[in-house]
């Protein structure tokens, strides 16, 4: 049996992998859903959202089956429910606020298999059907084809962005938007001048070491086709709030 993860196939044919948020969602609808819609990736978020690990892995399973790839953010350095959530049927880790190359490795070695890494092997799987047979090509799939990504989202983390990226098995480097304006003092200024740097220094320290830049936390429609115009290719384009939200208040003003 050989993996497919639809989002690392889309990247690595130069192509814009689109993924959606999931907070508030707690059945595994919310996959077809999204496939209708054309997403890719799921993001789902246990970093701020309540959901369970328990439901984050049931909504990944159903993802495997429709051809989407799941993503779980962790709580920051949460490796126990990284590994749980590889165990369980996610194809993919983000790590919140990465800031040096150290913690880049300190990812890698939780996440993935001897010899890149010291992840413990797991021998029923539901990417494989749950067939423990094979573990030895299991794991290099796994290893192959597992994303992930590192969130850039510190002025510390910028500084280190080459650094970062130079890290063998980090795959994507993403800008956490929000955070980073934050952090640097003009929070919700998503176009501003010291942003647009940030993404412009992101995105050549992934050409540099053959990664892909990443883009979370931004709005608007046009500010994400300039940031894909100029080279990003894993965005995070809203989440199901923020479009039950817009579709419902769309739909009032229709109407009034």
């Amino acid at each position: 049996m050989q993996l497919c993860n639809i989002a690392r196939e889309r990247l690595s044919q130069s192509q814009v992998a689109l993924g959606v948020g999931v907070r508030f969602s707690r059945s595994i609808e919310i996959v077809y859903l999204m496939r209708k819609a054309g997403f890719h990736w799921l993001f789902l978020d246990l970093e701020h959202g309540a959901m369970t690990l328990d439901t984050a892995t049931q909504i990944a399973i159903a993802a495997r089956d429709a051809n989407m790839c799941a993503l779980l953010r962790i709580p920051r350095g949460d490796f126990s429910m990284a590994t749980r959530a590889l165990d369980n049927g996610a194809m993919g880790i983000v790590a919140p606020s990465v800031a040096t190359h150290e913690e880049a490795q300190e990812i890698v070695q939780a996440l993935k298999y001897p010899p890149m890494g010291r992840r413990s092997i797991s021998s029923n799987m539901p990417q494989f059907d749950y067939d423990g047979s094979g573990i030895a090509n299991k794991i290099k799939q796994l290893n192959e084809t597992t994303l992930i990504v590192a969130m850039i989202e510190t002025r510390q983390g910028l500084s280190n962005v080459d650094a970062i990226a130079a890290v063998h098995g980090i795959d994507i480097v993403l800008i956490g938007t929000n955070d980073l304006c934050a952090e640097m003092g003009i929070t919700g200024q998503f176009d501003h001048p010291d942003i647009n740097l940030a993404y412009e220094q992101v995105i050549a320290a992934c050409n540099k070491h053959g990664k892909w830049a990443g883009m979370g936390g931004v709005r608007s429609v046009e500010l994400m086709r300039k940031h894909i115009a100029n080279g990003v290719r894993f965005v995070l384009a809203g989440s199901d709030l923020t479009h039950l939200a817009s579709g419902a208040a769309d739909q009032v003003t229709k109407l009034s």
